[in-house]
This record gives C-alpha cells, structure tokens and sequence, in this order.
C-alpha cells in the first residue's frame, strides 16, 4: 500500500488516508502488525503500547497533524506521548 498509493519504497506501520470534509473527520487507517510488532522490539516496549502508538499516530493525522518536516515530527511525536500517557492512565 505504502508503495501502491503513496510512492514510498519502505515499509510502514501506519498509513492513513484522510476524507475528512469541513466539520467532518473521516479516513481510514491501515496498520501493519508485522510491523508494529517490529517497532515494539526495537523500542523495547509492550506490542500493545506500540498498537496503541500507531492507532494515535493515524488520529492525529485525521484530525490535521502532519509529519513530513522535523519540527512536524517533533510535535506528531509530543501528541502522540500526551495521548498515550492519558490512555495508559485509563488503564
């Protein structure tokens, strides 16, 4: 898919595709388990927190965030870690 519709030759976790329209937010997100089980082991951290990272990463590309700059990615990643922490709260 990475390949197919966003002429990327890597492979991804995430990739969304956002229909969002005025005051509606809609998309799809696609996640790669292979992958994310992948980043989990080289992060060192539980495949649940880094499903749960994943899943945050294509709402926030729903809801406006991008992350094809460096000071994009460093804010992507603060939201990501906000919403992770309160979710992991929840627990």
């Amino acid at each position: 898919m990475n390949r197919e519709y966003l002429n990327h030759n890597y492979f991804t976790d995430v990739i969304t595709f956002d229909y969002t329209d005025l005051d509606l937010t809609a998309g799809d997100i696609f996640i790669s388990m292979d992958q994310v089980k992948k980043n989990a082991e080289f992060y060192r951290v539980g495949l649940e927190e880094e499903l749960r990272r994943v899943m945050i990463h294509g709402v926030l590309h729903l809801v406006g965030f991008k992350d094809s700059s460096s000071a994009e990615i460093r804010s992507m990643r603060e939201k990501e870690n906000e919403a992770l922490h309160l979710w992991l709260k929840m627990d």
